[in-house]
């Protein structure tokens, strides 16, 4: 998995494999409490059900991104799928935030990696193409 990534030609300013671990798990943990409790004021009907469907499909798209760049080495589908990531995430944050503001405040770091994260993987595909 990672000896094809080594072979991409990538820009001088992409950060060393070793950092994605440590930022996704505290990414994750913010993830995994924010989306939680979402999820259970729409189960408690403290907020409404279709507030979930971006958090919904920000979750998919999330974790299909590793299957889609590694598994298939598809830098074009991987790109598709980042801008979904981060499509959906700035639709979730601006969905939940008349109901829960700090669940939007708390995954500004995750929008500043993803919004990272497809400026590298977009410029990959363009030096790759």
């Amino acid at each position: 998995m990672q000896e094809w990534y080594s072979t991409l030609l990538k820009p001088s300013w992409a950060p060393p494999s070793f950092l994605f671990g440590p930022v996704w798990t505290v990414l994750y943990i913010l993830i995994a409490v924010s989306f939680t409790t979402v999820f259970v004021k729409i189960a408690q009907g403290a907020i409404p059900k279709y507030v979930a469907i971006p958090f919904v499909l920000n979750i998919i798209f999330n974790l299909a991104f590793t299957p889609l760049q590694f598994g298939l080495r598809s830098n074009i589908l991987a790109g598709i799928d980042i801008l979904l990531v981060l499509g959906t995430l700035l639709w979730a944050l601006m969905a939940i935030y008349p109901y829960i503001k700090w669940v939007s405040y708390i995954n500004i770091p995750y929008f500043f990696w993803v919004l990272f994260a497809t400026t590298l993987q977009m410029t990959i595909i363009v030096l790759n193409w």
